[in-house]
């Protein structure tokens, strides 16, 4: 006769100084979560990875800013649960309880942001987890006007961004990961308005932009952006070489091989450290990752799996992927940038910066899914596209009184060199192989 056996042991080694939660405890959102009622955890304001516990009962909450991952070990007397925010974390501490050869990257889960998962700890068999979405925006909210809409959306963003600055030290130096585009460029104008309405020196404030050997189109768009609004200095560029954007490197510190995102956390790996090694005790930083899957801002025609109908019709696509009872290619990752995220989450963490991307936080992301696309763009590609600047700029001017510049898009990983194609593999296969590589060797990077 098959006897379950109890829950014997749950490790947690996320780290809860990572959450930022504005309008209660820490210990009172754990609470939340351990309820198992996932209207409750959508009261939750800010961003948090965190783990509640009701018996054999284990409730998982995140956010798209806040990476969640775990592992169920078999031990003599039942099941232990590792959670932690990296895969190699969980592989390490396998090892140190002895059960290292039950590891295997691909053994690992990845919580869904924006859900309450339940998971029940029986022993084997391991039941699946079951998901209940705590965060659900309104689609189609807003009305058709994008001046309104700009307002709404960056009046957002900047709330988050002076909820942000609350908590940083007052003394403290301020960077952002700057390439002069809608998003980046957004963040530093209302970064640079909130110290000023503060009361606080600006000069805490720089603009970080990479540049590797020498060229960068990104590095001219910043000196352009900057120079339009007499801005220009704050402009602090970071050269590399081309030798210090290292694909291992990141598919080490990301964690995983989808080549885009690998190609992005390669730049950043990149940056982080050449900002680290010229200012040593620097700790905050701010970016624009999110802002393109709000927007609905990335060339569909890139991917065939998509059309411009299962964009503007799926709630938070780019977010979340497919969804969570969709067919996964993989069940270590979620979809999205629940996933993708890690290519900026991953590289400031472990060259030790703090970081805010406001566009991924679930009060900014709210005011995007209300925005009316259909509507505003009559399904036009183009009308898409072009309405992220619209969109940003007429927000921006709305808080800030600044007429913030409009480039096209570009993609980090194609905007800090002149030569992409030489930096990085263009099959997939490549990737995944170096990925394997890395598993098999086990090692860790720190730095």
């Amino acid at each position: 006769m098959h006897r379950t056996l109890p829950l014997s042991r749950v490790i947690d080694l996320t780290d809860a100084t990572g959450n930022r939660v504005y309008n209660m405890t820490i210990d009172e959102a754990r609470e939340l979560v351990a309820s198992g009622d996932a209207g409750a955890v959508g009261r939750i304001e800010g961003e948090f990875a965190l783990i509640g516990q009701r018996g054999r009962t284990i409730f998982f909450a995140r956010t798209i800013g806040r990476l969640l991952r775990y592992f169920i070990a078999k031990w003599h007397d039942g099941p232990i649960l590792i959670v932690a925010d990296r895969i190699d974390a969980i592989r390490d501490q396998l090892n140190e309880l002895g059960l290292g050869d039950q590891f295997h990257p691909s053994y690992t889960r990845m919580v869904p942001a924006h859900h309450l998962m339940r998971l029940e700890l029986v022993g084997c068999p391991d039941p699946s987890p079951t998901c209940d979405r705590f965060f659900a925006p309104t689609q189609n909210s807003l009305p058709a006007d994008p001046t309104a809409i700009g307002e709404r959306y960056i009046g957002a963003a900047y709330n988050e961004i002076v909820r942000w600055l609350d908590r940083v030290p007052a003394r403290e130096p301020i960077g952002v990961c700057f390439s002069g585009g809608i998003d980046s460029g957004s963040v530093f104008l209302l970064t640079y308005h909130a110290l000023l309405r503060r009361g606080d020196s600006p000069s805490r404030l720089k603009t970080f932009t990479l540049e590797v050997d020498g060229g960068s189109p990104d590095l001219d768009q910043a000196r352009e952006f900057l120079s339009r609004l007499g801005l220009e200095l704050f402009l602090e560029p970071i050269s590399v070489r081309s030798a210090d954007v290292k694909i291992e490197d990141a598919i080490r510190v990301i964690e995983d091989y989808k080549p885009l995102d690998v190609q992005s956390a390669a730049m950043a790996l990149a940056m982080c450290r050449g900002i680290r090694a010229r200012y040593p005790e620097w700790k905050y930083l701010l970016d624009g990752d999110g802002g393109d899957e709000n927007l609905k801002d990335y060339p569909i025609e890139d991917n065939p799996e998509l059309t411009i109908r299962s964009v503007l019709n799926n709630l938070m696509l780019y977010q979340e992927g497919w969804g969570v009872q969709a067919i996964k290619h993989s069940l270590t990752y979620s979809g999205g940038q629940s996933r993708g995220y890690a290519r900026t989450y991953a590289p400031l963490a472990v060259t030790g910066f703090t970081g805010l991307s406001p566009f991924v936080c679930p009060s900014v992301i709210e005011v995007a899914e209300g925005i009316p696309f259909i509507e505003l763009t009559s399904w036009d590609h183009e009308k898409l596209y072009a309405l992220k600047g619209q969109v940003v700029a007429a927000g921006v001017k709305a808080i800030t009184g600044l007429d913030m510049p409009v480039f096209p898009k570009r993609r980090f990983q194609h905007g800090a060199t002149t030569k992409p194609k030489d930096l990085f593999p263009t099959s997939p296969a490549a990737y995944r192989r170096i990925f394997q590589r890395v598993y098999d060797a086990g090692a860790a990077l720190h730095g």
